[in-house]
């Protein structure tokens, strides 16, 4: 499948970027709703991650845009890319194969538990 050249303007007009000109992207296994882990989008990103159907992100301490899964094996199939009602995160649902963590863990948020105080409903 070939993607357009540039962002939809509607979709990018919706966003707002940091002063980097990134968005957050929460990654999320699909069909079990395990949060897996961040990443950063800019518009070249997230018009790869909707057009080619592979989550690309921007690496800010590389300065480049990274496949995941294109080295380490550890591939990101998209189902999904939402925006929130801000326009400042995306949640992008995906088939992971293997680990999402650079670490080679299947997911970046498993490095403890802070031991927050549970509140009542």
């Amino acid at each position: 499948m070939t993607s357009p050249a540039v962002l939809d303007p509607a979709i990018a007009a919706r966003l707002k970027r940091d002063a980097q000109g990134l968005v957050a992207a929460i990654v999320q296994q699909h069909d079990t709703g395990e949060v897996l882990m961040l990443g950063w989008m800019d518009d070249e990103a997230l018009r790869r991650t909707l057009g080619e159907g592979r989550v690309t992100f921007w690496s800010r301490s590389r300065e480049e845009y990274w496949r995941k899964g294109d080295t380490s094996g550890h591939v990101q199939h998209v189902r999904s890319v939402a925006l929130d009602c801000d326009g400042d995160a995306l949640l992008v649902r995906v088939d992971q194969v293997g680990g999402a963590c650079h670490t080679g863990d299947r997911t970046c948020f498993d490095a403890g538990d802070l031991g927050a105080t549970v509140g009542a409903p």
